[in-house]
């Protein structure tokens, strides 16, 4: 009863405008269901389209331009961005340009908002505590999960990857792994009092440009790992996609991450290629097409890290075994999220063996077995993502040299395979092969495949001084912080000393 009559002092308070507000935002937050929530994903639709806000100097704002996204498996118009264009890219330079180059935080840098620096690592390695337990409620991981599969359509097992991956890599920068990132060393000097330290040191305004194929994934481990160095990012996601990392900004903030730290935006190449010039970033961290990353190289100096599509290379060695399950690997690289993804299989280079195996039939027979109706096969988003070509060719023990002319004369390193088991290919083939090979992430052995970019290892091309990798302390430490060396000379100074002639 006294609820009741509580309500009742209150509802003859509230204008009728206001309750009614009230009431329909408290009904959407039960809908919701979650705290940093603001949209219901089975709700979306062309008759309710969710709405994507931009954020920057700690402000989510809207935009004078509103860009349609599309239902990418109905065709409906189910996702409003709010777009900024060339005359709105004043605050995002105005709030780069308040971040010194020295960064929001760094070893020595006592942030306004902290009274010590190491309390500031603390707090991210809070903030990926909170975010990571987040993301392990099954309420929450069903929400992104099928978050992905409404922008980027794949399976749900896909999408739940993607989940999983991120809050795993979460999980791995908890408590003091933040601080840990940014560990020094000390190297004795020439004399008494003198010693040389090496630092990790942030860039401090920096920019973030991701592709729609991992709405979550890339986004969010590349964001983090530039908080944890020191940076204050501007986060720019294909607009198509970019309505799951707000989300996340959202579950971030609900975490703990001050809001102002990063900005976010939506807009198109021509903007965000003005923005870039405007601002003038120290570093920026592009993941896209090879085109688009050349041109980023020069127009911003030479200022950038890249992780660009990859031409991806298998190699099937001698020993024809577990056919039924290379088969399933090779149609999970190859086709596994309609083939867009920057590590999937592009060409199969197949030992003469397995020409008498059923191989290929079985690589048929799965390929065929995919379907819309349950993701297993989707709607081609981005061309340029298509890494696939189906092209399977075959070799002979004689003919190595001219698999390794192939792989030399290929122009984007990021992953390979080496699947075999036979320990005299191995011995006497597969250091050959790895030896005169480049691309970043390669694996080797039966189960060795082309796609996959868990949290324990390194994911990212080699082979290029640009080149960006992803998901462990060495891909965030190299992508997005630069070494400073500090030499400490207290002396004393030797007795007696005297000024020496001039040399």
């Amino acid at each position: 009863m006294h609820r009741l009559q509580a309500f009742r002092e209150m509802r003859a308070r509230v204008p009728q405008k206001a309750f009614n507000w009230l009431v329909s935002f408290n009904s959407s937050r039960c809908i919701h269901s979650l705290p940093f929530a603001t949209v219901n994903v089975e709700e979306i639709s062309g008759s309710q389209p969710a709405e994507v806000h931009n954020l920057v100097q700690g402000k989510w704002t809207g935009s004078s331009k509103w860009n349609t996204i599309l239902d990418p498996l109905n065709g409906e118009s189910f996702i409003k961005v709010a777009e900024i264009d060339e005359t709105g890219i004043q605050p995002f330079v105005e709030s780069l340009s308040k971040c010194p180059k020295h960064g929001l935080h760094n070893p020595f840098k006592e942030p306004e908002r902290f009274v010590f620096p190491n309390l500031l690592y603390l707090m991210l390695g809070d903030v990926s505590v909170k975010a990571a337990h987040m993301l392990s409620q099954p309420k929450v991981s069903d929400f992104f999960t099928r978050l992905i599969q409404r922008v980027s359509p794949k399976s749900y097992q896909q999408a739940l990857g993607e989940v999983f991956v991120t809050r795993k890599f979460l999980e791995n920068f908890c408590g003091d792994q933040v601080r840990f990132l940014a560990r020094s060393f000390a190297v004795p000097g020439n004399h008494l009092g003198q010693q040389s330290h090496g630092f990790r040191w942030p860039y401090g305004p920096v920019t973030i440009i991701t592709p729609f194929n991992f709405p979550l994934e890339i986004p969010l481990l590349q964001l983090m790992g530039a908080l944890y160095m020191g940076n204050k990012p501007v986060l720019k996601v294909d607009s198509k996609v970019s309505i799951v990392m707000e989300q996340m900004l959202r579950l971030l903030h609900d975490c703990g991450l001050p809001v102002e730290d990063v900005d976010f935006i939506n807009a198109d190449g021509k903007t965000m290629n003005k923005l870039l010039l405007e601002a003038n970033p120290r570093m920026t961290l592009f993941t896209g097409s090879s085109r688009v990353a050349d041109k980023l190289a020069v127009d911003l100096k030479g200022r950038i890290k890249l992780e660009d599509a990859g031409f991806d290379w298998k190699i099937l060695g001698p020993d024809v075994k577990e056919v039924d399950y290379i088969a399933w690997v090779c149609d999970q690289d190859a086709y596994a999220c309609s083939g867009q993804k920057c590590s999937a299989q592009s060409m199969l280079f197949m030992h003469e063996n397995w020409s008498k195996s059923s191989l290929l039939r079985q690589m048929n027979d799965l390929a065929a077995r995919r379907k819309l109706e349950d993701l297993t096969v989707g709607p081609v988003l981005t061309v340029s993502f298509l890494t696939f070509f189906g092209v399977v060719t075959e070799y002979k023990d004689n003919q190595i040299p001219m698999v390794l002319d192939a792989l030399e004369r290929m122009h984007a390193h990021l992953t390979a395979a080496v699947v075999s088991n036979d320990q005299l290919f191995l011995q006497a083939r597969l250091a050959e092969v790895i030896g005169k090979s480049v691309n970043g992430t390669t694996y080797a052995g039966l189960r060795a495949r082309t796609t996959g970019a868990p949290q324990n290892h390194w994911f990212g091309p080699a082979g290029d001084p640009r080149g960006a990798g992803i998901g462990t302390p060495e891909a965030i430490k190299l992508v997005w912080s630069c070494h400073r060396e500090i030499i400490y000379d207290f002396g004393p100074l030797p007795q007696k000393w005297e000024t020496p002639a001039s040399t």
